[in-house]
């Protein structure tokens, strides 16, 4: 009996032995996973990424905690392309969702553009694998494409089983008591033509009274019609930006239209809470994705003036308080082991973002540019935090160059599914990167662009640890020697408000981060060698993209009423079913 038991006692150790690690054993079952994305928020404005100044003592927390990624990179500088490059884990342009011309992200809900249906979203895959879904606040991807409820582009047919946020983007025109936001200088034109118009119809109204000038009545009707015609067109969806973009949507339902801003970061919150409790018994995806940091900045009294960066400031604190709820959550319900969490930005702070003395966009710390340049580090930077307790090693920093595309395959591979075998996938699976088994990112080559113009490439020349940079595309900062395009308001893309550089700005980022000081080939010798290089990656590159319809064209951007989402019968779209709170 004696030897049986010392035989049996044996036999268990020896089994025991022979099992993986117990990070090994959580990687095969499926993890909860957290997604956290900020809007508009640059990396200097976060605690661990340097700032001393705007307390973000969670999203510390995560980085302290789990592993943080120093050369986290954005697929576009701007919110469209960008999202839809971290949901597909493909480059915008592949889907058809960077811009050809200067309607650069989704601009009505009632337009036609979006996320093509044929695009599989990381969420659709999960979903196939039995997870629970869901996406709390901010989309930008489109709505509808022929018909006001055939909901093409909508979050729940793109893998999401639950939707509740704004199907468009924050913008101050949700604010009535904000300067208006959304394609100001073309209104201003707008209004200018209709003065002009109406003044001419008058003019020619008095001559014909007065007996100065000989104008038919018949004249003048078409004049006084077409003044009425013009008018009617632009203001139609220019004077309603509120009710057309401000909504809130539960699912398919519109609740609130227009919003009710007061009470839009409670409920946001709310419903994530709510999401993570009603789930906690299976595995779920919860892409939170944030309003907080974009203009114009909603932000609760009790927050208010409590930073040292004023209105910006508070909104981001607070911003980070709602990430503490979060974690507070998935802690309370002993989900902490099983959860892996991410947190980012989709792109870089928008420093051209001022009214008056106030400077309501983000800091990009030391790095050159923000929102919309494509090819400066500030415009595509951004924070990026994983954290799973017991799989990812706490306090790591990850200096090695990753992308928003690449949560893609990790999430999927984490869930087990496949990636489709049908299409490029741009992102890499970072686990392995993320737990130490491996030293470098997977990534030889980043391409950044700007709409549809490639601006710049990135070298990981992983065997001498340099990190080359080639800028084929720069844009003219105004005024002269600013760090952005301030009279614009944006950078642009092309034309004339940026400079074509053959050979190309060559920077080393291992040496030279900011991206202040171009290499030459007189003191580089590398020089020539990094450039042929680069540009046999761009073939290359070039040869996987396909055509594709463009769904930032001016015809999917224009406003269209017959695809205006709307809670009550057209034009008279106004609800409030959320109630108080």
């Amino acid at each position: 009996f004696l030897c049986f038991r010392t035989s049996l006692v044996t036999t268990l150790i020896f089994v025991l032995l022979l099992q993986p690690p117990l990070t090994q054993l959580t990687i095969v079952t499926q993890p909860n996973i957290v997604l956290l994305m900020a809007d508009d928020l640059g990396i200097g404005d976060v605690g661990c990424y340097g700032n001393d100044t705007i307390r973000t003592p969670n999203i510390d927390r995560l980085a302290k905690e789990g592993v943080k990624l120093t050369q986290h990179i954005a697929a576009a500088p701007l919110c469209t392309p960008s999202r839809a490059a971290f949901l597909t884990g493909r480059y915008p342009l592949r889907s058809g969702m960077d811009a050809i011309n200067n309607y650069r992200v989704i601009f009505w809900n009632g337009g036609s553009g979006g996320l093509p249906p044929n695009e599989t979203t990381f969420a659709k895959i999960l979903q196939q694998q039995g997870y629970s879904t869901g996406l709390i606040g901010k989309w930008h991807q489109g709505v509808n494409c022929e018909s006001r409820n055939d909901h093409c582009h909508h979050p729940l047919k793109h893998g999401f089983d639950y939707f509740y946020g704004m199907p468009f983007t924050l913008i101050s025109d949700c604010q009535p008591s904000e300067t208006p936001e959304m394609d100001r200088a073309f209104r201003r034109k707008l209004w200018l033509y209709t003065q002009m118009i109406c003044l001419v119809t008058l003019t020619a109204a008095l001559g014909r009274l007065t007996g100065l000038i000989s104008v038919h009545w018949k004249t003048l009707t078409c004049l006084a019609g077409f003044s009425l015609l013009f008018f009617t067109s632009w203001f139609s969806s220019y004077g309603f930006v509120r009710y057309w973009n401000c909504i809130m949507m539960r699912n398919y339902e519109v609740t609130e239209q227009p919003m009710v801003t007061d009470r839009t970061t409670s409920l946001i919150l709310r419903e994530s809470i709510s999401f993570i409790e009603r789930n906690k018994h299976m595995p779920f995806l919860l892409f939170l994705s944030f309003l907080h940091s974009h203009t114009p900045l909603l932000t609760t009294e009790k927050f208010l003036g409590k930073s040292s960066h004023g209105l910006y400031g508070d909104n981001v604190e607070e911003m980070d308080w709602m990430v503490g709820q979060v974690l507070d959550a998935i802690d309370k319900e002993g989900l902490e082991n099983n959860t892996l969490v991410y947190f980012a930005s989709d792109h870089g702070g928008w420093l051209e973002r001022q009214e008056g003395k106030r400077q309501l966009g983000g800091w990009n710390g030391i790095y050159r540019g923000g929102k919309a340049m494509g090819g400066w580090e500030g415009g595509i930077r951004v924070p990026g935090i994983f954290r799973w307790p017991g799989v990812l090693p706490a306090g790591t920093v990850i200096d090695e160059p990753t992308s928003l595309m690449d949560i893609y395959p990790t999430v999927v591979h984490l869930a087990g599914g496949v990636l489709p075998q049908d299409r490029v996938i741009d992102g890499r699976d970072l686990m392995p990167l993320l737990r130490g088994t491996v030293a470098h990112s997977e990534h030889e080559f980043l391409f950044h662009y700007c709409g549809i113009h490639l601006h710049a490439v990135r070298w990981h020349q992983k065997d001498s640890g340099a990190i080359w940079k080639a800028h084929y595309v720069t844009p003219v900062f105004s005024p002269l020697g600013a760090g952005a395009c301030y009279d614009r308001g944006f950078c642009p893309c092309f034309g004339e408000g940026v400079t074509h550089h053959d050979p190309p700005l060559l920077f080393d980022l291992s040496r030279d981060p900011s991206e202040a000081k171009p290499l030459a080939a007189d003191t580089e010798p590398r020089f020539d060698t990094v450039v042929r290089t680069i540009a046999r990656a761009i073939e290359e590159h070039r040869r996987t993209l396909t055509p594709v319809p463009e769904q930032l064209s001016l015809y999917n951007v224009v406003w269209k009423p017959w695809l205006q989402p709307c809670c009550g019968t057209f034009p008279f779209c106004w609800c409030d079913k959320e109630g108080d709170i």
